[in-house]
């Protein structure tokens, strides 16, 4: 069994499950970061991988330079809807590399949530969608997670030797299996402790759908 870190809170928690390629996580995040906030409640971090290598994005959509054409048009409904032009799809598209899957991302958050809990998990998963939704960098490429970890505060030795390790790996497939037993078939999904889901909603909705959470 996998011990995955207490929250040390009494306040409302809710399961936040995201991919780090997944601009609808992108749009949601700071809205979440913000209701939260404001109402006192605990955001509990959880790895969902849509796809978890290149293989698979194939299978899903036929070809990988099909998958990026495909996905960026996923990214451009996901910028007419985010609270600031912060999604570059251009820049992505102008970049040579293969749009990358969302594993070694998963893997890189599950580490920093194991070196420093659950908010170092939410810390590298913002700073990894910050870094391929706006920067268009290529966070298939282990370099480049460890760039962001080590911006971050981490020693990336020691951050490297954990990201490589098969507790890491277990926890991403914990979450995982989690997620399927729950149901869980897109994301974002936050799962609320009265049983509520949601996905990707306007300010105004998301604050008002959280609110009933918090007794006054």
């Amino acid at each position: 069994m996998i011990a995955f870190p207490s929250l040390t809170t009494t306040a409302p928690v809710v399961d936040f499950f995201h991919d780090v390629v997944c601009g609808w996580c992108f749009v949601l995040a700071p809205r979440l970061q913000q209701v939260s906030a404001e109402l006192g409640i605990q955001v509990r971090h959880r790895s969902f991988v849509l796809q978890d290598s290149r293989e698979q994005m194939i299978e899903v959509f036929g070809s990988m330079p099909r998958a990026k054409a495909i996905i960026l048009r996923h990214w451009a409904d996901c910028a007419a809807h985010d609270d600031s032009a912060r999604i570059d799809i251009d820049g992505m598209r102008a970049q040579d590399f293969e749009y990358p899957s969302g594993w070694l991302g998963a893997l890189a958050c599950q580490t920093a949530g194991m070196l420093g809990g659950n908010d170092a998990h939410g810390a590298m998963f913002d700073a990894v969608q910050w870094s391929h939704l706006h920067q268009h960098r290529n966070i298939g490429d282990a370099e480049v997670l460890l760039d962001i970890a080590e911006h971050l505060g981490h020693r990336r030795g020691v951050f490297a030797d954990r990201m490589r390790s098969d507790e890491v790996r277990q926890r991403v497939q914990a979450d995982r299996a989690e997620a399927a037993a729950l149901g869980i078939r897109s994301i974002p999904t936050v799962i609320t402790g009265n049983g509520l889901r949601l996905q990707t909603l306007p300010l105004p909705q998301l604050r008002q759908a959280l609110a009933p959470l918090v007794v006054a």
